[in-house]
């Protein structure tokens, strides 16, 4: 049987994956940036002491979720070209389907919904896997 939608789906959610990532390094990016954060809350003479406060806490906290984009994204990318090794050839079809599942949802869950569009094609392609089974031939000389 061939698996190609399952490969496919997990060629389209790999591609996503490593869009997080380039998102996850631009966060990173952004972290080590401070003169130009500053200039950009400067910007608004209106801020208060405490908005600016809440501002640059979450300018802290773009680091760490760009850290976990990066993270998050490797792993699940790496979780599908293996999966996507053990659907080729019809090798191991069920083994591939839960990765692809497992992986799916626990990034979605760990990026706070930020990787769903991902985990969403890594997930129809674990069911697709579970689900599909091949075709039996009727032999008619039984008959």
């Amino acid at each position: 049987m061939k698996r190609t939608v399952e490969v496919v789906l997990s060629i389209i959610g790999a591609f996503v994956y490593s869009l997080g990532a380039l998102f996850g390094g631009l966060f990173r990016m952004l972290d080590g940036d401070n003169e130009m954060m500053q200039d950009i809350l400067q910007q608004d003479p209106s801020l208060s002491e405490s908005d600016m406060a809440d501002a640059q806490m979450f300018l802290d906290g773009i680091g760490s979720i760009g850290t976990v984009l990066i993270v998050g994204s490797i792993i699940a990318i790496v979780a599908g070209i293996v999966a996507m090794i053990f659907f080729k050839g019809n090798s191991k079809p069920k083994a591939a389907s839960i990765i692809l599942l497992v992986v799916g949802g626990v990034t979605t869950l760990i990026t706070f919904g930020a990787a769903i569009f991902a985990g969403i094609f890594y997930i129809i392609a674990g069911i697709m896997g579970l689900v599909r089974k091949p075709k039996q031939e009727i032999n008619m000389e039984q008959y």
